[in-house]
């Protein structure tokens, strides 16, 4: 039984504007955009101690998208609330789903990112019932299929009083996506501050805003005019096989959308010459354009590093759009250039220019801080190894987890650099997009854009890093003549829309969709999956039907229905990669062993015979196989909807048919007794197949193994402390029903 915990503020004086903001939290879903610094956190505070005190017994969840964040919060809260340490606890991947499961029962506060709870909420480990407040800071990010949206449906569907608090400095800058943001969090009422208002007013820094503008060399236009050429003529023989209309000021978007379209006709079946060429010109286009970007915004350093990669990848792979490019006269031409500049040491006129900003801001403040934000990790080392060898100036780079490729900062040591740079120890952070949201970084004097962002949020979020509690300077440096100057207009563009399209919003918020809890089954259906199949969405929106799913390693099927019908699950481009690597015959061989009602389900609306470079009969003759041969049904469904309308409706029939109390265990063949006691053994923690032959080998019978002792148990080949010590303690604990 959940210990009340008795949650009051301490510590703490509401501002005028929070408590206005709080009276509409308390009796609606609210949206809360409140300009970085100014207490959005305090206001979930508030609102968390208020539904405590209506529901004491009851939970309150604090969503945020990455870990730093969540102990941010947790560290607030614990600073703030006069509520037990035992009672609060910071949720991550590192912690056992289980271990997890067994502290939700007796936790209050809970910190976790949406991928973290998704996982919980997907496999029945916890349940949100009980939650009477649900959180979600940098909410923007609630749209598409990102984690937030299905763990808020889930919890608006499933909570005795569900109430939602969504927090953002910048939900975005077009109107249909922050109406998606509200419709996603169930949104019933948006209060909005700018620093304008006079609530909030006197609570603002002061921060000036300016544009530093460099001029590009000569030799960095004369290898501008080269990739120029290259991208225009691709564009051209685009335009000639009828795919495109115009061929001047292609942005890096339309062409992303030229890939997407393109793509989309080849999965339907069309795998002409021309798509086929158009799609690997395409491709080099995008490589061309990448290279412009980089000599544009970054640099010499940068851009020939990424010229070395395209040539290096030339020489083993066998993508044409890659072995093309090299060979074009322009791409060449622009890389002989480039290596000519890298060798004299000749960089962009920006990284002279940063050098000479937090030079200026060093000497007139012995004390300042800085953060120096770019878009890439190259230039961040770049700007690091040429601010090191100025005097006064102490930088760390501040980036994000290891990426293929590339090194990285762990979550541990992102926080760790954070305190220290709080410190002193740092004066200038040179940080990628990770130190963009949320992270609470104090008194930074100055932040300094390296290449200005067309994103209204995260120009937004960059900003914010600086006049929290004193003044504070914002510079971009700007490129003439280059995206920079487009990427800056468009930021500013943004950013007065936005502002503009919430004044709107907030007289027009529709009513909040109702819940879907009448449409759900009374006796809920019952079905395992295995866990590698979460990120498919079929799991979630069965999930959304009402189903109880159970997650596990499944040895054959990925979905258990009942205790005679087990699933495989393939989309059609992998059903195809699994003929051709041999590996669905043995996937057929042990559903059909298992079994008794085995079903193959594809998924797609692909051509089949189209997906890859595989003679049709091949195809042809595993179906045959399939259903020949083997005598299992293939079901076909083009959409994750479809195919959980199929394995809903199979499960429902079994199941009323049948027992809804069967176990994935489930096997159609009567084993012999030898067979289920090497079944059984073979379930302990660690052991498997070939070690339970050996436990009963030596001890002679189940009752043996288990009434072992752990150094018996160690004399066995293969069984160290650690399979010793998980036997003896699954065995020996005491069992306790979940309810």
């Amino acid at each position: 039984m959940l210990q009340i915990a008795v949650c009051m503020l301490k510590d703490f004086t509401p501002r005028l504007y929070q408590e206005t903001i709080l009276n509409t939290c308390t009796t609606k879903n609210t949206l809360v955009v409140l300009p970085t610094g100014l207490g959005k956190t305090a206001i979930a505070m508030m609102l968390a101690a208020q539904r405590l005190s209506q529901y004491p017994q009851s939970k309150i969840v604090f969503l945020a998208p990455t870990k730093p964040l969540c102990d941010q919060h947790y560290n607030s809260f614990l600073k703030y609330l006069e509520a037990p340490k035992e009672k609060m606890a910071v949720f991550t991947g590192e912690i056992p789903p289980d271990v997890r499961a067994g502290e939700w029962e007796n936790l209050q506060f809970i910190f976790s990112t949406p991928q973290g709870l998704e996982n919980d909420v997907l496999g029945s480990k916890i349940s949100l019932k009980n939650v009477s407040l649900l959180v979600v800071d940098e909410a923007h990010r609630a749209v598409g299929d990102y984690s937030y949206c299905w763990v808020a449906k889930q919890y608006n569907r499933t909570a005795d009083f569900p109430r939602i608090l969504a927090l953002t400095a910048s939900p975005g800058s077009e109107l249909e996506k922050i109406h998606e943001v509200c419709s996603n969090l169930f949104i019933e009422g948006v209060e909005i501050r700018t620093e304008s208002d006079s609530d909030v007013a006197p609570y603002v820094q002061p921060i000036t805003m300016q544009w530093r503008k460099v001029e590009l060399p000569p030799a960095f236009v004369e290898i501008k005019k080269q990739l120029d050429v290259c991208i225009k003529n691709k564009l051209q023989e685009i335009k000639q096989l009828g795919f495109i209309k115009i061929t001047d000021f292609v942005t890096k978007k339309e062409i992303l959308g030229l890939t997407a379209a393109l793509q989309q006709q080849m999965a339907s079946g069309n795998r002409s010459i021309e798509i086929l060429r158009a799609l690997s010109l395409n491709a080099e286009v995008m490589k061309a354009h990448h290279a412009l970007e980089l000599l544009e915004t970054q640099g010499i350093a940068s851009l020939q590093k990424y010229f070395e990669k395209i040539f290096s990848e030339a020489q083993v792979c066998k993508t044409k759009a890659v072995k093309n490019l090299v060979t074009d006269v322009y791409f060449k031409a622009a890389s002989i250039k480039t290596r000519t500049l890298f060798e004299q040491k000749i960089e962009h006129p920006k990284l002279a220019e940063a050098c000479k900003i937090v030079q200026e801001t060093i000497e007139a403040d012995r004390n300042a801080k800085i953060i120096l934000f770019t878009q890439y990790r190259d230039t961040a080392v770049m700007v690091e190894n040429s601010l090191k060898k100025m005097p006064q100036i102490v930088p760390a780079v501040f980036v994000g987890q290891a990426r293929k490729g590339t090194t990285g900062l762990s979550q541990k040591k992102q926080i760790e650099m954070l305190e220290q740079f709080r410190d002193g120890l740092y004066n200038v952070l040179i940080a990628t997009s990770v130190a963009e949201e949320g992270l609470d970084i104090p008194s930074v004097d100055l932040v300094l854009f390296y290449e200005p962002i067309p994103s209204a949020i995260r120009h937004i979020q960059r900003r914010g890093r600086t006049g929290r509690q004193e003044k504070g300077r914002v510079m971009i440096l700007v490129a003439k003549g280059t995206r920079d100057e487009a990427y800056s207009f468009s930021a500013k563009r943004k950013e007065m829309n936005m502002k503009s399209f919430l004044t709107s919003l907030k007289k027009s918020i529709p009513a909040v969709q109702p819940t879907i809890s009448s449409f759900m089954p009374e006796n809920k259906i019952k079905l395992f999956a295995d866990f590698r199949e979460k990120g498919s969405g079929v799991l979630k929106i069965l999930a959304d039907m009402g189903v109880e799913l159970k997650l596990d390693m499944l040895q054959s099927a990925d979905y258990v229905l009942s205790s005679r019908v087990g699933v495989e699950f393939k989309t059609i481009p992998d059903f195809v990669d699994s003929i051709i690597d041999g590996r669905l015959l043995a996937q057929l061989k042990e559903l059909k062993h298992n079994f008794e009602r085995p079903i193959i389900l594809l998924e797609g609306k692909e051509d089949l015979y189209a997906v890859r470079n595989i003679h049709p009969n091949a195809i042809r003759g595993m179906l045959a196989t399939i259903s020949a041969s083997y005598g299992i049904p293939i079901l076909h469904s083009k959409y994750p909807q479809e195919s959980a309308e199929l394995l809903l409706s199979i499960a429902k029939r079994e199941q009323e048919e049948g027992t809804k109390d069967f176990s994935y265990h489930a096997d159609k063949k009567p084993m012999t007794l030898t067979e289920q006691q090497e079944y059984l053994i073979s379930c302990l923690p660690n052991v498997g197949p070939q070690l339970a032959k050996s436990l009963l080998t030596h001890f002679g019978s189940i009752r043996a193994v288990v009434n072992a002792a752990e150094e018996q148990l160690k004399e066995v080949d293969g069984v160290g402390e650690k399979i010793a010590k998980g036997i003896k303690e699954l065995s020996g604990k005491e069992y306790k029903k979940i309810i």
